[in-house]
């Protein structure tokens, strides 16, 4: 059977042995927006639990729109049109408007980039700045969190008189859905925050994982800290694997939040009846599956069906290479994933080890093959993982270990998807 995985712009297509395949896990079928424009700017004059955008705006002095960076594939141009023309309207003038990029602790979104993810209009008449988590000066310090997490966010946010968080609602590997509260933190957090806030404290919890925000210690602690900050207005948008509009959400922070997520669980849990030997997955193509630091999202996400024991055979571009100096170091510093983890649970710290902390879950349960046209078969064995040079090759070793009777789940679009054991 011939199977299309998310991979870099175009996809992936593969061959797969008919007998062996079970399950191919994908969204629910449902129906795009036939108008999103209009559905968007229904949810914007009625809200949920909170009043219009427009009247929020009204007698405000400035206004901070905090976005996703370009690792998040929102149609921002689509969701910011009608909030900047309502802003405007309202009285808040072009000059004292800053859209912020929340880029957590990502590299900055500038130049081409920039244009294509806001639309070159907007790109070229309102003002645009990154968050920069690394630069502590830039931060307003707000105390401690219940599980004590120093609060430290961007003071460009914490000073506006209004504050609203534009983003799309996903499921998360680590705060059980994306959007909402997470704009906050980690979007706008300092590492001094997200430091703790990602350690293995938060991150070994069994309910730090996708689909999941019931007892997910993620998710309470980033959501009293954006509490704690202030959000006046979110507008979330859910699309669907083509990547149009099913869904918007506006209002309340957490009322409209935990709208979407209803929406997005009954969309994104699929299901196979047993655990298998073998997940084919990807890390959902551009932009997701960039870097190896990102891809670690799709490997996570076939952790749930597959077989202790098991192999994952993951399928990504990888063509920013691996990520940030910080994430290179630690397989640099390191000779194996359990010298990692021991490390980890006493004093060490090195930003963006809590990515390697996920891939060390996954790796305790199951072998990871990973295919990719972006890093070499050398670089790539040196990451914890082994290279495969396609998926039908590293299918066909794994039936070899596993035998004729071995059962294969397909994941296309990797993390998009909540896979789980009927």
């Amino acid at each position: 059977m011939r199977v299309h995985l998310e991979y870099g712009r175009n996809g992936l297509d593969v061959e797969l042995p008919d007998r062996s395949v079970v399950g191919t896990l994908s969204y629910k079928s449902v129906s795009p927006l036939a108008d999103p424009d209009l559905a968007l700017l229904e949810v914007l004059q009625n809200p949920t639990g909170s009043p219009s955008l427009a009247q929020l705006a009204t007698g405000r002095r400035d206004a901070c729109i905090l976005i996703c960076d370009v690792t998040r594939p929102v149609p921002n141009e689509m969701l910011l049109r009608p909030i900047l023309r309502i802003l405007e309207a309202s009285g808040i003038g072009r000059d004292q408007i800053l859209i912020l990029i929340a880029t957590g602790l990502h590299r900055p979104n500038e130049g081409d980039e920039l244009v294509e993810m806001v639309g070159r209009f907007i790109a070229e008449n309102y003002r645009i700045e990154n968050h920069h988590g690394q630069q502590l000066d830039e931060h307003t310090y707000l105390g401690h969190s219940p599980r004590g997490v120093p609060i430290w966010l961007d003071t460009r946010y914490v000073q506006a008189e209004l504050k609203i968080a534009v983003g799309l609602i996903e499921p998360h590997f680590m705060a059980g859905f994306s959007g909402g509260r997470k704009l906050i933190c980690p979007g706008i957090a300092a590492l001094e925050t997200v430091k703790v806030w990602h350690s293995p404290a938060f991150l070994e919890h069994p309910c730090a994982d996708s689909g999941i925000l019931d007892g997910n210690p993620v998710h309470e602690e980033n959501t009293w800290i954006a509490r704690r900050a202030g959000c006046d207005f979110i507008a979330n948008i859910v699309i669907d694997a083509q990547r149009q509009a099913l869904k918007f959400v506006a209002g309340d922070m957490e009322q409209a939040f935990l709208e979407g997520c209803e929406f997005v669980r009954d969309l994104v849990v699929d299901t196979v009846p047993e655990p298998v030997d073998i997940v084919v997955t990807s890390c959902a193509g551009y932009p997701l599956d960039t870097t190896f630091y990102q891809s670690v999202k799709g490997m996570g996400a076939a952790l749930p069906i597959v077989k202790p024991g098991g192999t994952i055979i993951l399928a990504a571009s990888l063509s920013e290479g691996i990520g940030s100096p910080q994430f290179c170091g630690l397989f640099q510093e390191h000779a194996s994933l359990s010298e990692f983890m021991q490390r980890i649970l006493g004093d060490y710290f090195v930003m963006d080890q809590w990515q390697l902390e996920k891939m060390g879950q996954v790796c305790r349960k199951a072998k990871v093959r990973v295919v990719s046209d972006g890093l070499s078969a050398e670089t790539l064995d040196r990451l914890f993982v082994r290279s495969a040079p396609s998926v039908e090759a590293a299918v066909a070793e794994a039936l070899e270990e596993y035998g004729p009777d071995a059962k294969i789940a397909v994941i296309p679009k990797g993390p998009y998807v909540v896979a789980q054991v009927a």
